[in-house]
């Protein structure tokens, strides 16, 4: 018997829509493939949406997917992730079970396949702040089951972490119970399975599709695992090709926006149907980032599938930032870069710059429109501007 281990699926996180699409596209490959093979059950732990309530469209085009894989009678077991997700319980994956698409096994102490494989999920909750709930967990209980166990969860263990997550906390593996065979991971979007004395393999399969830039260059594309359960647990590692990608690294440094231009043009070369990658670093010689042609360098490139630019450590001599001492607090840096503003541009007041930020990062609420979400940050901004009469 073999079962699929998916997490980490964000459907509708990509605010390119070409990018959103193939997001969706990954996950109805895999979900393809896993009817081709005919497994016995797939789990999802975790994210598998980008937030708790998506839009319609993306939940009509997963509902779809998933009526797929019920029609070939393959039970769907989910956790909620971090970003699926709500602190009152309500989230769209509620609806999925309640159509008989899924199933929230975090709601439920133990569920039995009818393979007879048993399994136990834990939710994730944004800010890790799912640890709470492992200490309060009956890891014993767990542990008294008998027969072959899967634990499913949505948080980084410390002795899973690669090197590049060293300086992200994580969640000690003593927490979890002792005793499955497999433990089905989400949240770090890294594919890796260990095996460890007393638990079994502890497995993290990666996104179904790169989330952002970084992974896009280092994943190319979406992953997930298949095990095939017989005495052990045979964890083989799945990609999930769509489109090329091909990376660019391209220097500014000493150039001119003009340069900059015409140096694009000559190393990008056979882009058709692929994504694109440039990844811009260094300080120009004159000019700013924004001075750089980029709708002309969008049509120049019009053959590929799309084209992403990264110019976070693109500077210029004209607009240096500050340097910044990484060893104080996210406050006392910000500080620190508002008196470097201040300094360039003296009318500015740091109450006026503190307050706006303040309104910036306003988070939606739950259960609030867009457009009144949109219009009660607008109103914040006014008021910080003092703009309330200029109408």
């Amino acid at each position: 018997m073999k079962f699929a281990h998916f997490s980490d699926c964000h459907i509708g996180g990509w605010r390119d829509p070409k990018l959103r699409d193939l997001g969706l596209q990954s996950f109805q490959r895999a979900m393809q493939e896993c009817i081709n093979e005919f497994v016995g059950f797939v789990i999802i732990a975790g994210d598998l949406f980008d937030t708790a309530w998506p839009s319609v469209d993306i939940v009509k085009d997963v509902t779809g997917i998933l009526r797929e894989l019920r029609d070939h009678d393959i039970p769907v077991y989910v956790i909620p992730g971090s970003h699926d997700y709500s602190p009152s319980g309500k989230t769209i994956i509620d609806i999925l079970e309640k159509a008989g698409l899924v199933e929230n096994i975090a709601k439920k102490e133990i569920t039995i396949d009818r393979t007879g494989i048993k399994l136990i999920g834990m939710h994730g909750r944004k800010g890790a702040l799912e640890k709470e709930d492992y200490l309060i967990l009956d890891r014993a209980k767990i542990e008294a089951e008998e027969g072959k166990k899967i634990f499913v969860f949505h948080t980084l263990l410390e002795e899973m972490k690669p090197e590049q997550f060293q300086q992200v906390e994580g969640m000690s593996m003593a927490l979890l119970p002792k005793g499955c065979g497999y433990y089905a991971g989400g949240h770090p979007h890294f594919q890796r399975a260990v095996q460890f004395p007393g638990y079994g393999t502890i497995a993290y399969p990666g996104p179904t599709f790169p989330n952002n830039f970084k992974e896009l260059e280092e994943l190319e594309c979406g992953r997930y695992i298949m095990v095939e359960v017989i005495e052990e647990w045979k964890v083989q590692y799945r990609k999930i090709p769509l489109r090329d990608v091909q990376s660019y690294l391209i220097s500014a440094e000493g150039k001119t926006p003009v340069q900059l231009e015409a140096e694009l043009r000559e190393k990008i070369k056979d882009v058709a149907n692929k994504i694109i990658l440039v990844r811009i670093e260094g300080c120009l010689r004159e000019g700013k980032g924004s001075d750089v042609n980029w709708k002309m360098m969008h049509e120049h490139f019009a053959d590929a599938y799309v084209l992403l630019k990264n110019t976070t450590k693109l500077t210029s001599k004209e607009y240096e930032s500050p340097e910044v001492d990484h060893n104080r607090t996210i406050e006392e840096i910000e500080q620190q870069l508002i008196l470097a503003k201040k300094e360039k541009t003296p009318a500015l007041e740091d109450r006026w710059i503190s307050q706006l930020m303040r309104a910036l990062i306003a988070e939606k609420q739950e259960g609030e429109r867009v457009i009144d979400f949109e219009q009660r940050v607008l109103r914040d901004m006014e008021s910080v501007m003092r703009l309330e009469n200029v109408r």
